[in-house]
């Protein structure tokens, strides 16, 4: 079988909450964000694994733990073999040219003060590129992201949205890394460019044999460039499942509610799921499911307090929920 090139196990991010002079004196315990708890994921070489989820389920953060841009709290990330996580300092940095981020706002996560050949060409200098060859990568860089040459002495806000995310994508290939992550990488921009981004990067996957971790809200667009889909809600994977699967046959409540809520323009009607309650807090969040209390399925009972574990319910389809059974039926009629 194929060795997954990225394996995460158990992986905790807690943030402690500050206590205030009154409650110490009160004795009240410490709390915490629990924004990603127990996580379990395998990325293999050379595909792409979609993230979806409401904002605020702990995506974002899970993708700076496995960087390791974000110290998680417990729990493993194994790249290619190695825990990043028992790696000093020195070595993190040599291991960082193998894993890069393409984040949500190009315009934010570029210097405005620096031009395009400074942005690109930082990475490999510092990665041990000569100070003569650098103009030159950085030009064959530009021309593989479909940009000219002659944009290397231009700064920022001289660039559309579009242009700024192709810069953004430049740098992060310019260590020739084995995994990015791309957090949210075309929701700041127009449909039709996200549409060449989303190519683009296929592209560049191909050719270079890139595994993509995925982060978006696009239910859409995971389904183009995605080969398997996460849902992860509350800081949990809740299911796991190839596109294909896991768009025809969802088992998880919550991933049939987000389903439920994209437009379909051919003549079958999905029923709209509408979840009713508020998304518990992430503050020290309940023992259990942690979506029992939007839950809608008539079969949840007392035994959903207990936290369900992600289990095979067939051939690489994972779900965490005690209540989904295979043959449960997807909400779908046609329209006469």
């Amino acid at each position: 079988m194929l060795k997954p090139l990225v394996e995460v196990r158990n992986l905790k991010v807690h943030f402690p909450i500050k206590q205030t002079l009154k409650e110490r004196l009160a004795g009240k315990p410490a709390r915490r964000v629990c924004a990603v708890d127990g996580v379990d994921l395998e990325i293999y070489p050379g595909e792409t694994l979609g993230l979806v989820g409401e904002s605020g389920c702990g995506k974002s953060t899970l993708a700076r733990a496995l960087l390791r841009l974000v110290e998680p709290t417990a729990g493993q990330v194994i790249f290619d073999g190695r825990d990043i996580l028992r790696l000093s300092p020195e070595e993190m940095r040599a291991q960082r040219k193998n894993m890069q981020l393409i984040f949500q706002d190009p315009y934010a996560s570029l210097n405005p003060r620096q031009t395009v050949e400074q942005i690109i060409g930082l990475p490999l200098i510092l990665h041990g590129t000569a100070p003569g060859q650098v103009r030159s990568k950085v030009k064959a860089l530009l021309k593989r992201v479909g940009l000219h040459e002659s944009c290397i002495d231009r700064f920022p806000h001289q660039f559309s949205g579009g242009q700024r995310q192709r810069i953004v994508i430049a740098r992060a290939l310019a260590v020739k890394p084995q995994f990015i992550v791309a957090d949210e990488a075309v929701s700041a921009l127009d449909v039709s460019i996200q549409a060449q981004i989303i190519n683009l990067l296929k592209e560049l996957q191909r050719d270079f044999r890139l595994t993509y971790l995925f982060i978006t809200h696009d239910l859409s667009v995971v389904s183009y460039i995605s080969d398997r889909i996460a849902v992860m809600y509350l800081g949990q994977i809740v299911e796991i499942a190839e596109t294909e699967k896991l768009f025809t046959n969802p088992l998880h409540p919550y991933t049939k509610a987000l389903l439920s809520a994209i437009p379909r323009v051919d003549r079958q009607k999905r029923e709209r799921i509408i979840l009713k309650g508020n998304v518990p807090t992430p503050v020290n969040p309940p023992a259990g499911c942690r979506f029992y209390s939007r839950c809608y399925l008539p079969e949840k009972n007392q035994g959903c307090l207990v936290a369900p574990r992600l289990r095979e319910v067939e051939r690489g389809h994972y779900v965490a929920c005690h209540c989904a059974a295979l043959e449960s039926p997807w909400l779908t009629r046609g329209v006469g």
